[in-house]
């Protein structure tokens, strides 16, 4: 079995943790499948292990030389910051569903750039949620907000399989298999 594991240094198992669990809360509250539990709920997780944990992150994956990781922990720390300090103020949709969208256009943009599968998985499934959740804000439509909650939920579950990955050392990649007709047999 292939072991490849890129264990990433404590900063990014620690990020990966945070923006796992947020995502998590966060996809859940959007979902409506826990009864009493909404997004709203996610707020004070946001705020600091979404927020002030993947922030302080990525300055020290910064300290560390690690651009790309110190790029995007600390931009969604932000993010993420400004979503909950934000939460419960009275925004238009439309106000709500143009902030969305500029988290996609970040989230794009950290997809395009990920360096490894479970980190393009993880930014790629939050990218879909977060366009999900935009349009659901400018249509006023619950159906869409919900779809988008489950695609953060699967983000979520990316992030969290990627840090627990690191940390007990288990397979980031599948084994490669011989494309068939390359004339690769099988020793018998």
């Amino acid at each position: 079995m292939d072991k490849d594991v890129s264990a990433g240094s404590t900063t990014t198992v620690v990020g990966r943790l945070a923006l796992g669990i947020t995502l998590l809360a966060f996809g859940l509250g959007h979902t409506a499948v826990i009864d009493g539990v909404a997004a709203s709920d996610a707020v004070s997780l946001a705020r600091y292990v979404g927020g002030v944990t993947l922030f302080v992150a990525g300055l020290l994956a910064f300290r560390d030389r690690d651009s790309a990781t110190g790029t995007a922990y600390s931009v969604l720390g932000a993010l993420w910051f400004t979503w909950a300090v934000s939460a419960g103020t009275q925004v238009s949709p439309d106000a709500a569903g143009l902030f969305l969208l500029l988290f996609a256009l970040v989230t794009l943009t950290l997809t395009l750039a990920g360096r490894d599968p479970l980190t393009q998985g993880t930014y790629g499934l939050f990218l879909v949620s977060l366009v999900l959740l935009a349009i659901a804000q400018f249509a006023t439509n619950g159906s869409l907000a919900k779809a988008g909650g489950w695609f953060a939920v699967a983000a979520g579950a990316v992030a969290w399989y990627a840090a627990t990955a690191a940390l007990a050392h288990w397979p980031t990649v599948l084994p490669r298999r011989a494309a068939p007709g390359r004339g690769v047999t099988a020793a018998g």
